[in-house]
């Protein structure tokens, strides 16, 4: 795959608001097409972010954010828009967190001070969490936490990012991740475009790097964090963090406080998606949960901007509010 742009994970090439239009880069394209969608009402958005042309817990509230304020310009009941909006994904916090963010001032600057509030967060974990990675690090990351999940720069991949400008990153282990493959597309591309070395491994291969040694840490993101620490993230996280306890490797979780949901006591409560059987199988009976929830003590630390997060996490995490 040819070297691409950086332009392409800018910010504004990921997610904007135009004026008569909410744009967002598709990820169902990439990484063949580098191609735009232009949503141009809530109802248009709504199917954007439940059909994943737009993905990644931060980036889809802050696409959110801009729905909210296109339906203020054209004279749409906000409340209407924001049921439709809160509906198109249940399992990732950020959205119905930047909805209620909106609704006091459903503007189109209101929108923009979110985005640019979350891509400063973005920055601010990412060189937190680069201080937990030790020089010459394998890194193994799991979905994609980058640019194109936050709407720029990214968590975990972010912090991947801020270690391999210190100098600290020797390769990355990126599981192809099911379901669609956001590992294999997305984190390869933006690696690939960031010139960061990676090979992309099939997501029942994590055991074997880690059993051969080959893998120092894992870093994940987060599409909601319970107020016990309980993680949910993209299917398969749960089964690296028990490999991870097992070969003695730690699994940080990257995200932004907008993704902690002190609401939530414990990962019990946390719904989780299941998307349609036919991306399995055509043919035969099949279960397709899009999320898994990795227990709080799994997890060596929580790291957002506010700094690195230790258990127990009733107690670190309380104290962000």
């Amino acid at each position: 795959m040819s070297r691409r742009s950086r332009a392409v994970l800018d910010p504004e090439s990921i997610v904007r608001l135009e004026d008569d239009a909410v744009v967002v880069l598709d990820q169902r394209r990439l990484p063949e097409e580098i191609v735009e969608l232009r949503c141009h009402d809530a109802a248009e958005l709504a199917d954007a972010i439940r059909t994943l042309a737009v993905r990644g817990a931060p980036a889809i509230g802050v696409a959110a954010a801009y729905g909210m304020a296109l339906a203020a310009t054209q004279g749409q009941d906000i409340g209407d828009a924001y049921d439709l909006l809160a509906a198109s994904r249940p399992t990732a916090v950020n959205l119905r967190w930047a909805l209620d963010e909106m609704l006091p001032d459903p503007t189109a600057e209101r929108a923009r001070l979110i985005h640019a509030d979350e891509v400063e967060r973005c920055r601010a974990m990412s060189a937190h969490a680069g201080e937990l990675v030790p020089p010459a690090a394998r890194i193994l990351t799991h979905c994609n936490a980058g640019g194109l999940a936050t709407g720029g720069y990214g968590s975990a991949v972010g912090a991947i990012r801020t270690a391999w400008e210190r100098g600290a990153v020797e390769h990355v282990w990126v599981d192809e991740t099911r379901p669609l493959l956001q590992g294999a597309r997305l984190t390869a591309f933006e690696l690939d475009t960031l010139s960061i070395p990676y090979a992309v491994i099939v997501d029942g291969a994590a055991a074997s790097r880690m059993g051969a040694g080959e893998v120092d840490l894992v870093l994940t993101g987060a599409d909601r964090i319970a107020a016990n620490g309980d993680t949910a993230n993209k299917i398969g996280t749960y089964s690296l963090a028990v490999l991870a306890a097992h070969h003695d490797i730690p699994l940080y979780v990257v995200a932004p406080t907008s993704t902690v949901d002190l609401a939530t006591p414990s990962g019990a409560e946390i719904p989780i998606e299941e998307r349609a059987a036919d991306e399995i199988t055509k043919r035969f009976a099949a279960r397709n949960p899009a999320f898994d929830v990795t227990p709080a003590d799994l997890i060596a630390a929580i790291v957002t901007e506010h700094g690195v997060h230790s258990a127990p996490y009733s107690q670190s995490l309380a104290a962000l509010v």
